[in-house]
């Protein structure tokens, strides 16, 4: 995997991730705000895709990619399917879609992804900013890592690595780099 597949914490705060990938732009559109492509890489759930509009999405971890190999025990309780609320925040097609993320008990965090034409390729940026702590960062950072990964094998038609071993091994990776005292 490329070192620059990797989220870069840009605030204490926030985190930001780059892919490019294989256009056209309205293509990689579709699969951020349609709920049938975006159930492919990360959860499927009917949005409207206009600021202000409410949505849940449904998450199926396990079964973003071919091979179902569950969870380790500390991640089982996200093995099955989990709802997720947020709302759009803002909504620029085909360039700019951000949304809220959480909330429960703390103030909900923002993901904001960002299309421009890259040559023949699509530069997407996510932003992930109002993270509570470090752990949610790791967290978090982890999880987009490993939904952008399967969005790339998705849009490249190749088969993506497993979603759960790829994710702790990531989760342990940004562990060690997002809390060290150097990063």
């Amino acid at each position: 995997m490329d070192d620059a597949d990797y989220g870069r914490p840009i605030a204490e705060d926030s985190i930001r991730f780059e892919r490019l990938l294989p256009g056209p732009i309205e293509r990689v559109w579709a699969f951020l705000t349609e709920s049938d492509k975006r159930g492919q890489w990360l959860a499927p759930g009917a949005m409207e895709p206009r600021a202000g509009s409410a949505f849940t999405l449904h998450f199926h971890n396990t079964e973003l990619t071919p091979d179902r190999t569950p969870p380790s025990e500390r991640f089982r309780r996200y093995d099955g399917s989990f709802t997720t609320h947020h709302q759009v925040l803002r909504c620029e097609p085909p360039h700019v879609l951000a949304w809220t993320w959480g909330g429960g008990n703390e103030a909900p965090s923002e993901v904001t992804f960002e299309l421009s034409k890259a040559g023949d390729q699509v530069r997407l940026v996510v932003t992930h900013r109002r993270l509570a702590d470090d752990d949610t960062m790791v967290n978090v950072a982890s999880g987009w890592h490993t939904h952008l990964t399967v969005l790339e094998g998705v849009l490249e038609g190749r088969r993506p690595a497993p979603f759960w071993p790829t994710f702790e091994r990531l989760e342990e990776e940004y562990r060690c780099h997002i809390m060290s005292p150097h990063s």
